[in-house]
C-alpha cells in the first residue's frame, strides 16, 4: 500500500517537469520488482542471465556503505585489502602545491593511474589534471547502488589504465519515492567536524516505461591541525637519521626547529644573531641548546587533514520510446572547496639575490658616495664586511615571513559530466548500447604567503630621504633608493625583528598566487552483445564495440610564478592532449556441460586494438577458462595483456615543487682519504670537497663532509613529465576458486573465494626514486642521473657547501614492476537466536612486489614496506534483531619495514628495520522504529589506535603528520550520529 500518496505524486510531478530541462539522456535498467532479465556484469561486456563475473570481483553494496558512516567512497574502499596507499587523500595532500584534498584510489599499490574508475561501466572525467585518476569527492555516496572492485588486468574489456583492475561504481536505478540521509560527527579531540546530508527523489511514469531520479548532497569535513596531536605538535627529527645509528631511528630529537624564524636570522662575517620578543639582540640558538630557543616550530601551523566542503548533484533517467528501445541520460555535478594550510613562507636572501648567493647590501652608492641603509641596525652594520668585492658592506639573512600570514591554497573544483544514449535489443538475442559522454573539471586555486622578489629587492635597498623627495619635511626617514620603484609604490622593508614589516611594505611585497586548471574528456562508444550460436554446451555469447576518446588538460600559474619571481622556480603554462580510437571483441564459448566432473566448462577471450595519437598502435587481450566440476565449485584462470599509454601528466607535466622526506645523502662521512666509488664521486663535486676541507682540524686532518640542521631540513625538488615516454604493458595471471558448499551441513552457510594474482609490468611508467638517483649518481654507475642533483657550490648563510638544495625526479620507463599475491574472501550468514548474523572477511597476502628502476638492473623490493604490508584484512560482523542492529568492522595492517633504499644508505639489509602492525575497529548501532525511519550511531577507530610513529627524516613520513597518513589513521577516534528516512 502506498503510505505517502501525496508525496509520491509531488515527486513525480517535480521530476517529470524538470526532465524537459535536461538536454542529454543515463542508464536504463529494469525494475527491481520484475523477474531478473539479462544483465552485464563487471568484467565482461557480454549480456548474460548469469551474475557470475569471469574475473575476481568484490562487491560493496549500498548497505555496506551505510554501515560505515563514511562521507567519501575513498574512505570505504581503502578498508578493502586489495587497495594500497592513495597518492592523494585528505590526510596526505596538504603540503602539495596543487591537488590538496583530492581523493584517489590505488589497486595493488601499483599507482593511481593503473586503476580505472568507471561509473556504470563508462569512464569518468579525471579530477586530477593530466591524470586519469578520478576524484572520489565527485561521486555521491548516497546515490550508489553498489561498487564492484575487479582485480587483474582488464584493458581488453575496458581500455587503457586497467592494468591493476577496475572500480566500477553502479548508480541506483528505477528509484521511486524520497529518501533522506543526514549525519554529524567529530573526532574525540573535538576537531574533524563532519556534516552530511543528501536527498534522493525518483518516480516512474504511469505505464512504467520511464523513470527519472535526482540526488542533491552536501558534505563538509573540518580540518585537523598538527598542533592538536601530541605526536606532531612540535618539530622533531629521527635521531638515527641524523647520527647514522639504526638503533636510534625511532628515537626523537625534539625540538628540531626550523632555522627560518619570524624575527629573522642575520649572519655577517663574525656574527649570527637574532632578536627576542622585546627587540633585544641575542645569539642565534635554533633549539635552545645554550639558552632560549630561537628557531621556529613549523608544526604549530601545519595540517593533518585538509578541510573540504562539497555540493553534489546527480540525476539519471530512461524512457522506453518504443518496445525494447530506450533513451537514457546520466548527469553528475560536483563542486568542492578545499583549503590547505602550512607555516609562513621561509625566505632566504638568495631567493632575492640569487646571482650573489644572497649578499644583501647594508649600504649603497648614491652619487658616488656609500650611503647606509638606515633600517639596518648597528649590530648588523658594524659587523658587516664586503663579501662581493664592490667595496660595500654586505650581510645575509633568512626570515619566516609571518607578516604575510600562513601559506596555503584554497581550491575550488567543479566537475561536470553528462552521458546520453540509446540502448535496447533486436529480437531476443541481440542487445546494443550507443552513448556519448562529456566531462570536464575546472579548478581555480588561489594561494597566499608568497613574495614578489623584484619588489622585495627594491624594498630592501633603502636609503635616508635626505633630499625629502616625498616633501613631508622628514629627511631621516627611509625610502626606496630606486626612483622608479618609488613611483610604483615601493615601501622600504624593515626585516629586523618580530612584526617588523609595515603594512605598506607587506602590501608592496606580497604576491598572491593563482593556478587555473582545466580537464576535458569526450567519449563516443558503441557496444553490441548477443548470442552467436547455440552450442551443445550452451549459448555462444559475443560482444563487440568501438570507442573514440579525447583527453585534454591544461594548467596555468600566475605571471610571477611563470617567471620564477615569487621565490620559486619558474613554472611555465602547460597543456597536452591525445585521442584514441579503439575496437574490441569479446567471446564466451561454452565447451562442455552436464558431464562427470564437468558441470560446466567455458572459454572466455577478448582483444582490443587501440590507436593513440601519442604512442601509436597498442594491443590488449585476455583469455581464460571457467570450470565447474559441480554446481557449488567453480575454478577460473585468466591470462591478460593490459596496455597503459602515458597520460598527459606523464608526458607534459611541468616541474612541480615537492619537499621529499627520508632522503639520505651518500656523501655524509666522506673524507679526503676515504676510498671507494662513493667517496670518489662525492669529492668530484666542488661543494662537497669545499665542505670536507672546511672541516680539517688538528684532530681531523682528513676533513669530513658533514651537514647541519638547516641542510637536512632544506632539501626541495621538482617532479616533471617526460614527452619521450612509451606505453607500458602489464602481463597478468589470475587463478581462482569460488566455493559455495550448500550441500555440506557444517559449511552450507559459507561462501569462499580464493584468487592468486601475478602482474608483471614491462616498461613501467614511474617517477624516479630520489634515493635511487643519489645511489646511482654517487658510485652506482649511472652518472647521467647526477643531472637531477643540485648542490650548493659554497656555504650560503646557514647552509653548508655541498649540501643538496634540489633533488629532482622525472617520469621514466623503468625496467618493470611486479606484484604477486593471494586474495581470500569468506562470507557467512545464519539466523542465530532471535536475529540474523552475517560476517565477511576479505584478506590479501602479498607474496612479492618490486620495481626495477633501470632496464636490466637490480630489483628494488617494495613488498612489506610501509604502505605495502604483506598482510591486510577487513572483517565485518553484523547482527540484526527486530528494530535493532549492529555492525563491527575490523581493519588489520601487518607490520612493515622502512624503504630498502633508505636502509641501504646506512649499509643495512632490506627489511631490517620497521614498524608494528595496526588494527582499527569501527562500530555502528542502528534503531529502526518504522520501515521508513532509521537512527544510527557510530564510532570509527573505536579504541583510538595510534598510527605507527614515522618521525621526520624517515621514509614514508607525510609532512605534518609524523606517520604515513595515507596508509594509517592520522586523526584518531571519531564519533557520528545520523538519521535515514525513506518515503
Amino acid at each position: 500500500m502506498n503510505r505517502y500518496p501525496q508525496l509520491r505524486s509531488a515527486v513525480r510531478m517535480a521530476l517529470l517537469g524538470s526532465a524537459a530541462l535536461l538536454a542529454v539522456p543515463a542508464a536504463y535498467a529494469q525494475d527491481q520488482n520484475e523477474p531478473m532479465e539479462e544483465v552485464v556484469v563487471t568484467g565482461s561486456r557480454i549480456v548474460s542471465a548469469s551474475l557470475d563475473s569471469p574475473s575476481p570481483v568484490q562487491t560493496i553494496s549500498s548497505e555496506d556503505i551505510a554501515a560505515t558512516g563514511i562521507l567519501n567512497t575513498q574512505e570505504l574502499l581503502l578498508k578493502n585489502p586489495t587497495f594500497g596507499t592513495p597518492t592523494l587523500s585528505r590526510t596526505n595532500s596538504n603540503f602539495l602545491t596543487s591537488g590538496g584534498g583530492v581523493s584517489t584510489v590505488d589497486l595493488r599499490n601499483l599507482g593511481i593511474d593503473r586503476t580505472l574508475v568507471l561509473v556504470d561501466g563508462r569512464r569518468f572525467v579525471s579530477g586530477n589534471p593530466g591524470s586519469m585518476a578520478v576524484d572520489m569527492n565527485t561521486i555521491p555516496a548516497q546515490f550508489i547502488e553498489r561498487i564492484d572492485v575487479l582485480t587483474g588486468g582488464a584493458s581488453a574489456v575496458y581500455g587503457s589504465d586497467a592494468v591493476a583492475g577496475v572500480v566500477n561504481i553502479i548508480y541506483k536505478k528505477n528509484f521511486e519515492g524520497v529518501s533522506f540521509d543526514g549525519q554529524y560527527g567529530m573526532s574525540a579531540e573535538d576537531d574533524n567536524q563532519e556534516t552530511q546530508f543528501g536527498i534522493t527523489l525518483g518516480t516512474s511514469t504511469e505505464d512504467g516505461r520511464g523513470n527519472i531520479m535526482a540526488h542533491v548532497g552536501y558534505t563538509k569535513q573540518g580540518a585537523v591541525f598538527s598542533r592538536d596531536r601530541e605526536r606532531s605538535a612540535v618539530d622533531q627529527f629521527s635521531e638515527g637519521a641524523l647520527t647514522g645509528d639504526p638503533e636510534a631511528f625511532f628515537s626523537i630529537v625534539r625540538p628540531f626547529y626550523s632555522g627560518f624564524a619570524p624575527q629573522g636570522r642575520f649572519i655577517t662575517e663574525n656574527d649570527d644573531i637574532t632578536y627576542d620578543a622585546q627587540g633585544n639582540v641575542i645569539p642565534w640558538d635554533t633549539n635552545g641548546d645554550n639558552g632560549a630557543a630561537t628557531g621556529f616550530n613549523r608544526s604549530a601551523f601545519r595540517t593533518i587533514a585538509v578541510p573540504i566542503e562539497r555540493y553534489l548533484f546527480a540525476g539519471r533517467g530512461s524512457f522506453e520510446y518504443t518496445e525494447n528501445h530506450s533513451a537514457f541520460f546520466e548527469g553528475t555535478y560536483a563542486s568542492s572547496n578545499s583549503t590547505t594550510e602550512i607555516e609562513p613562507f621561509a625566505l632566504a636572501a638568495e631567493d632575492i639575490y640569487p646571482a650573489s648567493g644572497g649578499n644583501v647590501g647594508a649600504e649603497f652608492l648614491v652619487n658616488g658616495v656609500a650611503v647606509r641603509n638606515p633600517l639596518v641596525p648597528d649590530e648588523v652594520y658594524d659587523s658587516a664586511i664586503d663579501w662581493d668585492g664592490d667595496g660595500l658592506r654586505d650581510y645575509y639573512f633568512v626570515k619566516r615571513m609571518s607578516d604575510f600570514g600562513n601559506r596555503g591554497a584554497t581550491a575550488k573544483r567543479d566537475t561536470f559530466r553528462v552521458v546520453g544514449g540509446l540502448q535496447g535489443g533486436f529480437g531476443e538475442k541481440w542487445n546494443y548500447e550507443a552513448f556519448y559522454s562529456f566531462g570536464q573539471t575546472k579548478e581555480a586555486q588561489t594561494s597566499d604567503g608568497q613574495v614578489n622578489v623584484l619588489n622585495f629587492a627594491n624594498a630592501l635597498e633603502a636609503v635616508a630621504d635626505v633630499e625629502d623627495v616625498d616633501n613631508d619635511g622628514d629627511t631621516a626617514e627611509a625610502i626606496c633608493r630606486n626612483a622608479n620603484a618609488r613611483v610604483q609604490g615601493c615601501v622600504p622593508a624593515n626585516i629586523f625583528g618580530f612584526n617588523s614589516l609595515s603594512p605598506g611594505a607587506v602590501d608592496y611585497i606580497e604576491a598572491p598566487g593563482s593556478l587555473a586548471t582545466f580537464t576535458r574528456q569526450r567519449v563516443l562508444g558503441l557496444n553490441v552483445s548477443g548470442e552467436l550460436l547455440e552450442l551443445p554446451a550452451g549459448t555462444w555469447g559475443i560482444a563487440a564495440g568501438a570507442e573514440y576518446r579525447e583527453e585534454y588538460a591544461e594548467s596555468e600559474w600566475d605571471a610571477l610564478t611563470q617567471a620564477g619571481l615569487n621565490a620559486g622556480n619558474a613554472i611555465p603554462p602547460t597543456q597536452g592532449e591525445f585521442d584514441v580510437r579503439e575496437f574490441y571483441i569479446e567471446t564466451n564459448v561454452p565447451l562442455l556441460k552436464d558431464l562427470p566432473a564437468v558441470e560446466r566448462l567455458a572459454l572466455r577471450a577478448a582483444v582490443r586494438a587501440s590507436d593513440y595519437s601519442t604512442v601509436g598502435n597498442t594491443l590488449s587481450w585476455n583469455g581464460g577458462f571457467e570450470w565447474s566440476p559441480v554446481s557449488s565449485l567453480r575454478f577460473r584462470v585468466i591470462r591478460a595483456l593490459s596496455t597503459r599509454a602515458p597520460n598527459i601528466n606523464d608526458l607534459y607535466s611541468p616541474p612541480s615543487q615537492t619537499f621529499p622526506t627520508g632522503i639520505q645523502d651518500p656523501c655524509v662521512g666522506v673524507t679526503l682519504t676515504s676510498t671507494g666509488g662513493i667517496s670518489d664521486a662525492c669529492r668530484a663535486a666542488p661543494g662537497v670537497l669545499a665542505n670536507i676541507n672546511s672541516n680539517i682540524s688538528g684532530t681531523n686532518p682528513n676533513g669530513l663532509f658533514v651537514l647541519t640542521q638547516p641542510d637536512v631540513q632544506g632539501i626541495s625538488g621538482f617532479d616533471s613529465g617526460n614527452p619521450e615516454l612509451e606505453e607500458e604493458e602489464g602481463n597478468s595471471w589470475t587463478i581462482g576458486m569460488v566455493w559455495q558448499p550448500e550441500d555440506i551441513p557444517v559449511l552450507d552457510k559459507f561462501d569462499f573465494t580464493v584468487d592468486y594474482y601475478r602482474i608483471d609490468i614491462d616498461n613501467a611508467i614511474t617517477l624516479r626514486d630520489r634515493n635511487f638517483i643519489l645511489s646511482q649518481c654517487y658510485g652506482g654507475g649511472d652518472t647521467s642521473l647526477c643531472q637531477f642533483v643540485t648542490r650548493r657550490p659554497n656555504a650560503i648563510g646557514a647552509n653548508s657547501a655541498g649540501s643538496i638544495e634540489f633533488l629532482d625526479a622525472d617520469t621514466t620507463n623503468t625496467g618493470g614492476e611486479f606484484a604477486e599475491g593471494v586474495d581470500l574472501t569468506v562470507a557467512y550468514a545464519q539466523s542465530i537466536g532471535p536475529g540474523r548474523f552475517n560476517a565477511r572477511l576479505s584478506y590479501t597476502h602479498l607474496l612479492d612486489h618490486y620495481l626495477i628502476p633501470l632496464t636490466g638492473g637490480d630489483k628494488d623490493e617494495l613488498a612489506g614496506e610501509i604502505g605495502d604490508s604483506e598482510d591486510k584484512a577487513y572483517l565485518t560482523l553484523g547482527y540484526n534483531v527486530g528494530k535493532f542492529g549492529g555492525t563491527l568492522q575490523t581493519t588489520y595492517i601487518s607490520s612493515a619495514v622502512l624503504d630498502d633504499g633508505f636502509l641501504a644508505a646506512f649499509d643495512l639489509p632490506a627489511g631490517s628495520v620497521g614498524v608494528g602492525s595496526a588494527t582499527y575497529v569501527d562500530l555502528q548501532l542502528t534503531w529502526q522504529p518504522t520501515e521508513a525511519y532509521q537512527v544510527f550511531l557510530g564510532a570509527n577507530n573505536l579504541f583510538d589506535e595510534e598510527p605507527p610513529l614515522l618521525i621526520s627524516g624517515l621514509p614514508s613520513d607525510v609532512t605534518g603528520t609524523e606517520t604515513d597518513a595515507g596508509t594509517y589513521d592520522a586523526i584518531g577516534r571519531r564519533w557520528y550520529a545520523g538519521v535515514r528516512m525513506k518515503f
